[in-house]
């Protein structure tokens, strides 16, 4: 300034407001929340505000005890069934208005979807723009000169209720208005046709359903017994789906980056459905309390479960099914190989690529895929850490029936008295409850399987795996032969 180089005038001009208000009532509806409602017991209320633009005339002046996404819908849903609906709302970016700016992603919340239902065109202010709803601020600065400043703190929330609605009920019909060239509020507003107040008090109940507001309510809360809720959701670019922040969150592929799925939540399971096909079903940590913001939120009742259960969780610790077995998903590495608990397990070269389902039971791990048995094999983990696999689950479907491989060498044996057969020179026990059975022996490359009719009681691995070439017949056992016939040579004989 003192070389000259800046001109005091252009640095301290004053800032210019532009006016505006709509030239009809109904048009648009100004909302707000205040605090500053005292109660006896010492809590602070809030009050939902809402302001005709045209008319000054006040719509809503609920008192809140929380001013939840649904404590806000429901004022909005009373006063639209009492005036009309408007065809404008204009609020601040308050988390109850509006979901534009959640991290890591926009959501619908349950006030849009009311105004999206009702055909209402939603307006926001600019972050830290008051002066855009300077009516409503008005109409807080007078409020509480006029009434909150000068009163005793409120018995209850009732009568903290009764008390604001007479004042409202002053200011809009008798206290003049500047702004109004002196009129009341009452002289210049208008509902949208016929409203509860059009309807004299000895009207018949029939007659008042007729008049009725037609307005779209913000759906039901969902239940706090563990009822389940569903929703739509957009995977962010990490891959990480929030479902209850803070509480829990589900990691999916980042290939599903940006693609729009339905979670389906209740207090035991949690699956993502994409273009109707399950893609993950975790076990849920979400409480009753967790549901209800859900459902606050916009989710809808849930339908039927779209896959099975997650483990059911006792203090929060997994607790294995009836039956002990559990189920998991792993994809066959290029090696023929899938990963559990940290160690590889030999599935097949012929699977590589492919999604198998592992059924574990602590004894016998049994890999279906297109839900046909193609292999079973002794567990590798025990049945203590089975409740620790990642992404277990219950089992889904009964256990498909084995087949028979072809080309495998089989035989019949009957069970001794003391549990245990006698099959390619090895000794297998198999129980006392199985004696005098009749089982099918399948031999292998590495594993002998046991069936009794189509139940499979037990997998041994082979001790020698010296390629078979017939079983022959010894008395009451039979003995291997090894050599390198060929498979035209294989006979299989029964004892």
């Amino acid at each position: 300034m003192r070389n000259g180089l800046i001109d005091a005038q252009a640095q301290h001009h004053k800032r210019k407001y532009k006016r505006w208000q709509r030239q009809e009532p109904m048009r648009l509806w100004q909302l707000d929340i205040v605090g500053g409602v005292p109660l006896a017991d010492g809590r602070q209320c809030k009050l939902v505000t809402g302001i005709d633009d045209h008319s000054r005339f006040v719509v809503i002046a609920a008192v809140v005890a929380v001013p939840s996404a649904r404590a806000v819908c429901a004022a909005f849903t009373a006063a639209m069934r009492r005036y009309g609906v408007p065809s404008e709302v204009l609020t601040d970016n308050g988390a109850q208005f509006t979901g534009r700016h959640n991290r890591p992603q926009p959501v619908e919340v349950l006030f849009e979807r009311l105004c999206r239902e009702n055909g209402i065109t939603q307006r926001l202010t600019k972050p830290r723009s008051p002066t855009t709803t300077g009516k409503i601020e008005r109409f807080h600065k007078t409020l509480r000169e006029e009434f909150l400043n000068h009163v005793a703190p409120f018995e209850s929330q009732a009568a903290a209720q009764e008390a604001i609605d007479a004042w409202i009920e002053s200011y809009n019909q008798q206290r003049p208005h500047q702004a109004l060239d002196m009129a009341t509020p009452a002289s210049l507003f208008r509902p949208n046709g016929p409203t509860q107040l059009d309807v004299p008090k000895s009207t018949s109940d029939e007659t008042v359903s007729t008049l009725a507001i037609d307005v779209i309510e913000a759906p039901a809360a969902a239940a706090t017994d563990g009822t389940g809720v569903e929703f739509e959701t957009r995977v962010p670019p990490s891959g990480e789906l929030s479902v209850r922040s803070g509480r829990q969150t589900i990691s999916l592929h980042q290939a599903m980056a940006g693609r729009t799925v339905t979670i389906w939540a209740d207090q035991r399971s949690i699956h993502v459905v994409a273009n109707g096909h399950v893609v993950r079903t975790v076990s849920s940590r979400l409480r009753p309390d967790d549901l209800r913001h859900l459902a606050m939120r916009g989710a809808r009742p849930a339908g039927p479960q779209p896959a099975q259960p997650a483990l059911r969780r006792l203090n929060g610790t997994p607790v294995l099914p009836e039956g002990g077995a559990v189920e998991i998903d792993r994809t066959v590495t290029r090696h023929g190989a899938v990963s559990i608990a940290g160690t590889t397990h030999l599935i097949g070269f012929a699977h590589a690529g492919r999604k198998v389902t592992l059924r574990l039971d602590g004894h016998l791990m049994h890999a279906i895929l297109d839900n046909a048995l193609i292999g079973s094999w002794p567990c590798p983990i025990s049945t203590d850490r089975l409740t620790r696999l990642h992404r277990a689950r219950t089992p889904s479907t009964p256990l498909p029936p084995p087949p028979l491989p072809a080309g495998s060498l089989r035989a019949q044996r009957k069970v001794h008295a003391s549990g245990r057969i006698m099959v390619a020179g090895q000794r297998i026990k198999l129980g006392p409850r199985h004696r005098g059975k009749l089982v099918t022996v399948v031999i292998e490359d590495t594993h002998l399987r046991i069936l009794h009719g189509e139940e499979e009681i037990a997998v041994r691995p082979r001790r020698d795996l010296t390629p078979i070439t017939r079983l022959h017949v010894t008395g009451a056992g039979v003995t291997p032969r090894s050599g390198q016939a060929s498979p035209d040579d294989k006979r299989t004989s029964t004892s």
